[in-house]
């Protein structure tokens, strides 16, 4: 369902956005909705700005939950990991997601580069459900990642920097820092004043971040100047750190973190950059090399200006890009009054004490951009996993016509008013006819099934009963009816002329040769059409006895057994299955049911019309609609569509009904000879109607009523004309060409190859880089060993550790055909270079397991992998889709089961 309402449906200004784990839960919160209703206007947000977080802000675990469920998020996280085992020997991850302990991710040789690495891994999934910042603002270490977004250097360029920053700071002399809330020229004052009674190296602002400013320095120079400011009734607060980031302090650090950029390639931003160094965007062409990060990391973080700069600059919506919710707000502070504030948002935050683990993850941040306007696009949130839209409800539109209809050709207010005017002929034959319009009456345009008109089965029963009792009052009896069409009306649209959407209906009575009882059929004829339509035929008695005439029963008894319903869910059910019920039959009030039986309530909406018909439709079709309730109950993901088939006998005891009354329904078991093939849905079901007034007094009922299955094809075929569904396939004669004609029209190869140029220099004029070529080639080396692995699985081969395999004995055991055996040794030695096998004197000897983890270079789901490459390379879709198809239909190729070319150069696909 999530996925349909996010995939499937238009989205419009107003919005909700919800996460849930249950229907229970969901429904909760729905309801919560409905009676808050949405409070805040509609935004339209058009300027993205991302504010990355800076060092402070994490906390143990951050990430995991991303890692776990998100393919895109993780992709980055394990390159990431990849750079920091080569620089460090040793696991970053671990220490991110708590698996070695706590105490590690506050020393800032660690704190640093998972910031980083969460922080790139946020942009990349924000990018991947369609949401890419036009601006970007880093704090501190925050702007290292906001530079790679920004396209600075490659993430794994600025993963190497942020590791050797952290280790560099984190071998500097301890140190402390405060948060200093007053305004910066009394904290400068006070800065300064401190300084000039200083022995040491003194203290320096670090940042000023708007209501407060940050200082750092020395741990005894800084606990000095807040007891000073303290006693200055100045708010002080110490910040768990320690080291002095952007003071004298880590001066000895600058040289090498400087030099450590020197062999990075720095390209100018793709995007807009608000520096820390000035508050202002970093101008056209400027480099951001190792002179600028080192004054980064030495100068204040001018953030309050770098807020001012967004506002400036159009952002109009905020996303922190980070562990929590800090930047945000804070900029949010510092922006001028005179700009429209922006709207703030976080990607994560901690989990509250005593919440579930998954709450506040990215789900959440993805309801909340989407509810505050941005153009989400749900596919990639889903990423990796296989969904498929469902039948759900459409949106409930208020909907009004502006037009002016053409006036249509109403029926006639003449004769009865269900059945239209009576003729007789000479032979004793008995004919009414009306004309039906998908408006008028009014409430037949709340029927549609599929989405068309259709009438209802149960306004032949009625005009059967009504015909019936033409002639006088008294008990009725239909008996043997057969619906044989639906009675669809054409489309309505705004250009329609009058009447032309209108059908002539005509009800025929005849002798049927058995004795007391007329043969009785309805048909019905459109415009544009030359034949007549036979929808039902029956047969009909007035003034026959019925049984059970003066009975009555206890309606409370009735509903021992049986469990309240809520008729709009029952409602929502149909809908569901292809019956869309409007207000004028949404007939059903109190309600009870199980699982093969109900008892509802049926009451005539005020202003329905057809007042003086002794059987209303609307009525019948309510005491149909408490069928409905008897079968699904207890069946709620059944989305079969049934609709009336006939019934054996329709009787009513007074030949009318009240507008409101009491049926009861038992269905009858469905028998396996019922149903197309086992476990499938039966084809037909059938069951028993009583119809009772309030007081419990029996009225009549139907026996062997039956509902039988209907899909769209089946039901919309019938109207079909022959033209539309009859076809022939004629073969004709053409004579063969005469002779072979010459190719020498065509250029010499060597001439066209002279006019071609390289494939990079091509593609580097279409915008793509060499850089990102090299990307996409290298991930797709990665994807053919996942692939080659995944093949060889689907092959059945279960590896052991330490298991010897020589590559002519597999073949033979997994079905590999001989013309295939130097591809199938390949696939072999691919998993030798991954370190899955080792190649060993033409033998190769498993070190990697059917159950044991995959090296880092061999994803375990090939199908993900593609679905990240496809986001992460969109120049590559071609090469994407033909690895995509062919390795998809490898083991089959192995085994000579599909011809490899017709795989290659199939109608349909794309191929280089």
């Amino acid at each position: 369902m999530a996925w349909t309402a996010g995939v499937g449906r238009c989205h419009f200004d107003c919005r909700a956005g919800l996460t849930f784990d249950s229907v229970g839960q969901l429904r909760k919160q729905l309801e919560g909705l409905a009676e808050a209703g949405l409070h805040d206007a509609p935004r339209s947000v058009t300027t993205v700005a991302f504010a990355y977080t800076g060092q402070g802000s994490q906390w143990a675990g951050m990430g995991r939950d991303l890692y776990d469920r998100e393919p895109v998020a993780r992709m980055v996280f394990d390159r990431c990991e990849e750079v920091f085992l080569e620089e460090r020997g040793t696991s970053l991850l671990d220490v991110m997601f708590g698996r070695d302990g706590n105490g590690q991710l506050g020393d800032t040789a660690w704190e640093q580069p998972a910031l980083y690495a969460l922080e790139c891994a946020l942009t990349a999934q924000w990018s991947s459900v369609g949401i890419r910042p036009d601006m970007v603002l880093g704090h501190s270490v925050g702007e290292i990642a906001a530079a790679q977004a920004a396209g600075v250097f490659s993430l794994e360029d600025g993963m190497r920097f942020a590791a050797t920053r952290g280790l560099l700071l984190s071998q500097t002399e301890g140190g402390a820092m405060i948060a200093v809330f007053a305004p910066p020229d009394q904290v400068a004052s006070a800065v300064k004043a401190a300084n000039a009674e200083s022995a040491g190296v003194g203290v320096n602002i670090a940042a000023d971040n708007g209501l407060h400013q940050v200082v750092s320095g020395p741990v005894t120079e800084i606990e000095s100047l807040s007891t000073r400011l303290e006693s200055e009734g100045v708010r002080v607060r110490r910040l768990n750190t320690t080291r002095a980031f952007h003071s004298a302090l880590i001066d000895p650090a600058l040289d090498a973190l400087q030099a450590s950029l020197e062999h990075v390639t720095v390209q100018p931003p793709e995007l807009t950059v608000v520096s820390n160094l000035t508050g202002q965007a970093v101008s056209d062409g400027a480099l951001l090399d190792g002179a600028y990060w080192r004054r980064h990391a030495r100068e204040p973080v001018a953030f309050a200006s770098g807020a001012r700069t967004l506002a400036e600059l159009g952002a109009d919506v905020i996303l922190e890009i980070g562990p929590g919710s800090v930047l945000a707000p804070m900029a949010s502070s510092a922006w001028p009054e005179s700009a429209p504030a922006p709207v703030v948002l976080s990607s994560m935050r901690p989990a509250p004490v005593g919440s579930p683990e998954d709450s506040g993850g990215f789900a959440e941040a993805v309801a909340d951009a989407y509810q505050s306007g941005l153009p989400i696009r749900f596919e990639g949130l889903f990423s990796g996993e296989t969904r498929r839209r469902i039948s759900v409800p459409g949106y409930p539109f208020q909907r009004e016509r502006y037009w002016l209809s053409a006036p249509r050709q109403r029926r006639s207010a003449e004769g009865h008013p269900l059945l239209g005017l009576r003729r007789e002929s000479a032979s004793g034959e008995i004919t009414y006819e009306t004309e039906l319009f998908p408006t008028d009456p009014e409430w037949l345009n709340d029927h549609r099934v599929f989405e068309r008109v259709i009438a209802p089965g149960a306004l032949y029963g009625t005009m059967a009963a009504s015909a019936s009792l033409a002639g006088g009052s008294g008990p009725v009896d239909v008996e043997d009816m057969q619906l044989h069409n639906p009675l669809v009306f054409a489309e309505d649209s705004q250009g329609d002329e009058a009447g032309t959407n209108g059908r002539k209906v005509q009800l025929l009575i005849s002798e049927s040769g058995d004795e007391g009882l007329d043969r009785l059929q309805i048909m019905s004829k459109g415009p544009a059409e030359t034949e007549w339509t036979l929808h039902a035929e029956c047969r009909v008695s007035g003034g026959a006895s019925a049984a059970g005439a003066v009975e009555r029963v206890d309606l409370e008894r009735l509903k021992t057994g049986l469990t309240p319903v809520d008729a709009s869910v029952l409602y929502q059910a149909r809908a569901s299955t292809g019956i869309d019920l409007g207000g004028s039959f949404r007939t059903l009030g109190d309600l009870w049911a199980r699982q093969g039986e109900a008892l509802g309530e049926v009451s005539l909406r005020e202003g329905t019309g057809l007042t003086q018909a002794e059987v209303h439709p609307l009525v019948l079709d309510g005491c149909f609609q408490v069928v409905a309730a008897a079968r699904i109950q207890g069946s709620a993901e059944d989305e079969t569509t049934y609709l009336p088939f006939g019934w054996e006998r329709l009787w009513l005891t007074a030949g009318a009904l009240p507008e409101k009354v009491v049926c009861h329904v038992r269905m009858h078991e469905a028998t396996e000879e019922s149903k197309a093939e086992a476990g499938a849905p039966a084809e037909v079901l059938s069951g028993e109607l009583r119809i009772y007034d309030l007081d419990g007094v029996l009225l009549g009922g139907l026996d062997g009523y039956t509902i039988k299955r209907a899909t769209r094809a089946a039901l919309f075929s019938a109207i079909e004309g022959v033209n539309d569904l009859l076809y022939e396939v004629v073969w004709r004669e053409r004579p063969l060409v005469p002779a072979i004609i010459a190719a020498d029209f065509l250029p010499e190869p060597a001439a066209a190859a002279g006019g071609l140029m390289p494939l990079a220099d091509y593609l580097e004029e279409e915008g793509v880089a060499r850089a990102d070529r090299s990307a996409l080639l290298s991930d797709l080396d990665r994807w053919s060993r996942a692939r080659a692995i995944w093949t060889l699985e689907k092959l059945g081969w279960r590896r052991s550790v330490g298991e010897v395999v020589e590559s002519e004995e597999l073949r033979q055991q997994l079905g590999v055909t001989d013309e295939h055996k130097r591809v199938f040794r390949r696939i072999l030695e691919m998993l030798a270079r991954s370190d899955v096998l080792q190649e060993d004197g033409g033998r190769f000897v498993v070190k990697a397991g059917h159950e044991d983890p995959l090296p880092e270079d061999v994803r375990p789901d090939p199908e993900s992998f593609a679905d990240h490459l496809a986001e992460l390379h969109p120049h590559g879709a071609t090469e994407i889709g033909l690895f995509r198809r062919c390795g998809a239909a490898l083991p089959d190729v192995l085994r000579g089961q599909m011809d490899p070319l017709t795989l290659l150069f199939s109608s349909g696909y794309p191929t280089p």
